[in-house]
């Protein structure tokens, strides 16, 4: 992955794992609410993975959130941390 492209994926997985214990998920639990495999859940949350609109419309949706603020979470990550 490229250096912003890193930078965003980690943020974005940062946000994940923020939301996902606030709705009180465990990773595993969370993993098949979205549909997708608990390792790969892991990875994007530890900012190894860049994932699809589709599977980002997948976590948002586990989340009981819109998409729209799943990505307005992440925007305000990277400005408080000076990466936008």
């Amino acid at each position: 992955m490229r250096d912003k492209d890193n930078r965003i994926a980690i943020r974005f997985g940062k946000v994940v794992r923020q939301l996902r214990s606030q709705a009180n998920l465990s990773q595993e639990d969370f993993a098949q609410i979205c549909q997708l495999h608990r390792t790969y859940v892991g990875a994007v949350e530890r900012g190894e993975k860049n994932v699809t609109l589709a599977t980002a419309n997948k976590i948002a949706d586990a989340l009981n959130v819109k998409l729209s603020l799943l990505i307005q979470c992440l925007e305000d990550e990277l400005a408080s941390n000076g990466d936008q």
